[in-house]
């Protein structure tokens, strides 16, 4: 549930999705579940390690398993077309978790915002 990574300045990256309607995580009004939110900045953090891995010298990106979610906020559901705006950032490391923070945006408008710990696979 990422269209594209579109920049990475150093501990911070920042990738796009926009929600279509054969969305796994649509609800019966067109509207993207947390659920969904939640995948989609996952899926934003395994982007950024991927490159990172990329950037190392490794040929395949290595898989990564959610550890902990923490300080989920959501403030709005996006809606079927609406393009998120995801940026992570890199706030420690160690042992093969990364721990980031997260910040969805709809245009101007904070989506939803979260740490997570995400566990790569070596």
């Amino acid at each position: 549930m990422v269209d594209r990574l579109l920049r990475v300045e150093g501990d911070v990256a920042e990738t796009c999705f926009t929600v279509r309607a054969d969305n796994f995580f649509l609800d019966d009004d067109g509207l993207l579940a947390e659920t969904g939110v939640m995948e989609h900045i996952a899926q934003s953090a395994s982007a950024y390690a991927g490159w990172r891995a990329r950037q190392r010298g490794a040929q395949t990106a290595p898989l990564g398993f959610i550890g902990e979610v923490k300080k989920y906020r959501c403030h709005r559901r996006p809606a079927v077309g609406e393009e998120l705006q995801t940026t992570i950032t890199l706030l420690t490391e160690f042992d093969g978790i990364l721990v980031i923070g997260a910040e969805t945006r709809v245009a101007d408008d904070v989506v939803a915002e979260t740490q997570m710990k995400v566990a790569m696979e070596e």
